[in-house]
């Protein structure tokens, strides 16, 4: 399952999405990649807190209602799961020990986002009003920081889980 869909692959994806996934889209790109994945998993993996839950966004037109959008993350995050419980794993583990923290970390990296687009519009405005180079170098500084520090804890988070799968193989082993 792993050998199947790289890193480029998901951040192609992800890069793609920016305003998220569908369903649809999540079980459509399992299913090209030779991956069982189902509408009914998906919906379980919610439930357990495994997957965050969908956000409804309006279609655009007249009375064509809302759809149910994932962050395009939720697809590496599905790829980490299945993988874990190839290693074994059981959901319970996989909840306590390794997705602790994976939704605050994709929830804090979506606020950091709305922040940033809110400031750097009001920083451009300031700009075309003559003023803000000053404030437009620290936004980029303190992108850069929010950036670091997102990197830092999923790296902590990497860890952790390496060193977890690699106690629960030797203790399965």
């Amino acid at each position: 399952m792993t050998d199947r869909i790289d890193e480029r692959e998901l951040d192609r994806l992800e890069s793609a999405s920016p305003e998220g996934l569908a369903s649809a889209d999540i079980l459509a790109f399992f299913e090209q990649h030779g991956v069982k994945f189902g509408e009914a998993t998906l919906r379980k993996y919610v439930q357990l807190g495994l997957l965050p839950r969908s956000v409804r966004v309006g279609r655009k037109g007249k009375h064509r209602g809302s759809q149910g959008m994932y962050p395009a993350t939720v697809v590496r995050q599905v790829v980490r799961i299945k993988e874990m419980m190839a290693d074994d794993l059981t959901i319970e583990q996989i909840q306590r020990e390794f997705l602790f923290v994976r939704g605050e970390v994709e929830e804090l990296e979506r606020l950091l986002a709305k922040i940033f687009e809110a400031l750097g519009a009001s920083a451009k405005e300031q700009r075309e009003a003559g003023a803000g180079r000053a404030v437009a170098g620290d936004l980029a500084g303190a992108r850069a920081l929010a950036r670091q520090l997102v990197d830092k804890i999923e790296d902590i988070e990497k860890r952790l889980t390496s060193r977890t799968r690699a106690v629960t193989r030797s203790a399965s082993g």
